[in-house]
C-alpha cells in the first residue's frame, strides 16, 4: 500500500472512529432520559441490576465492580439504593468475612424484567435505520477489531 493510500485509511478509520463514538454516546444519552422519565432510574443502576439480573446466585461486590468498571464507591451506592428499595440483598460470603455477595430479590428480578423489554425496545427504535444483516456485519466487523486489541495487549 502506498504512503498516500496509507495515509488515507488512516484517516478514514479515524473518522469512522469518530462517528462510533458519536453515535454511541447519542444512543445512551438516550437511554438515560427515557430510564429517567420512564421509570426514575438512571443508567448506572441499569448496569448493575444487568450485571447481577445474568448472575442470579449472586456477585461479591468487588466481582461486581470489576465487571462494570467502576469503582467499589460507586456500586455500594447503588446497592445501598436497591437494597433499600427491596430489590437487592446482601449477604456475607461464607469463609470471607469482609465480602458480601449481592443477588436481586424477586422484586428486583420482576422490576429488572420490566426495564429490560423497555430497554431493547428503544435499542431496537434508536437503531432502526439499519437492517439485521447490517448489524450482523457491524458486530463481525467491531469483533474483529477486539479480536485485534486483544492481541496487541
Amino acid at each position: 500500500m502506498s504512503v498516500e493510500a496509507q495515509l488515507r485509511a488512516g484517516k478514514t478509520r479515524l473518522r469512522l472512529w469518530l462517528k462510533l463514538l458519536k453515535t454511541s454516546n447519542a444512543i445512551e444519552a438516550a437511554l438515560r432520559d427515557r430510564l429517567r422519565t420512564e421509570f426514575g432510574t438512571t443508567l448506572p443502576r441499569f448496569d448493575v441490576m444487568a450485571a447481577l439480573a445474568r448472575t442470579p446466585e449472586g456477585l461479591k461486590m468487588s466481582e461486581l465492580s470489576r465487571r462494570l468498571r467502576v469503582s467499589n464507591g460507586n456500586v455500594t451506592g447503588i446497592v445501598d439504593r436497591l437494597e433499600a428499595e427491596g430489590h437487592a440483598e446482601r449477604r456475607a460470603v461464607a469463609g470471607d468475612r469482609r465480602a458480601m455477595e449481592v443477588r436481586l430479590t424477586a422484586a428486583g428480578r420482576a422490576h429488572f424484567a420490566t426495564l429490560a423489554e423497555a430497554h431493547e425496545d428503544w435499542v431496537n427504535a434508536l437503531m432502526g435505520a439499519i437492517t439485521e444483516e447490517e448489524a450482523q456485519r457491524i458486530m463481525s466487523d467491531l469483533d474483529a477489531v477486539a479480536r485485534d486489541l486483544e492481541e496487541k495487549r
